[in-house]
């Protein structure tokens, strides 16, 4: 019989900055892995990601960002096969004519870092469904997403040559299933 759910046994700790508004301008260090770290997207081969089509889907949505939401830009971001990195920057300027989900009580706030992610791994998830229906229903992510506020010009080289090195450095990568131990 399953357990009755209990705040003070089954609340998940936030890993967001507490009191930060993730809809105010600033830049950020996104992470995201796949379900049980399955590398779903592709593979590396001499150091460089040939992505499959779930990977291009990543890719695609990825770059369509700025387009539906024109309040953000994109830095640096590569898709590897089990998890994707990328840099986004947000104008703080959500802007009336944009179109915002309603809220309630776990939405993300709409036009924020969390509204972002939860949207893009959403319609990820749907299209990799809709292109393989032996995935249809099968978890593509895990769940949350890991983010860095950039803080700084040399936080944000620092991070954007780790993004562009995360292929070549594959081999070594704590997400590469070779390198989990059991």
């Amino acid at each position: 019989m399953p357990t009755k759910f209990d705040p003070k046994i089954h609340h998940r700790k936030s890993i967001r900055l507490p009191g930060y508004d993730y809809t105010q301008a600033g830049a950020y260090f996104v992470t995201v892995v796949t379900w049980q770290r399955d590398c779903l997207f592709g593979v590396v081969v001499n150091g460089e990601t040939v992505l499959n089509d779930f990977g291009k889907i990543v890719m695609e949505e990825w770059e369509r960002g700025p387009v539906v939401r024109p309040n953000i830009e994109l830095g640096a971001y590569i898709v590897m096969p089990n998890h994707f990195h990328g840099i986004l920057v947000i104008d703080g300027n959500v802007g009336a004519s944009r179109r915002l989900a309603p809220t309630g009580a776990i939405s993300p706030k709409p036009g924020s870092l969390g509204a972002i992610m939860a949207q893009f791994k959403s319609i990820v998830t749907k299209r990799i469904w809709k292109l393989d229906e032996n995935m249809n229903g099968t978890p593509i992510w895990q769940r949350n997403y890991y983010e860095r506020i950039i803080r700084n010009e040399r936080e944000m080289d620092a991070i954007w040559r780790y993004i562009e090195a995360n292929p070549v450095n594959w081999g070594d990568d704590e997400e590469n299933p070779q390198n989990l131990k059991s």
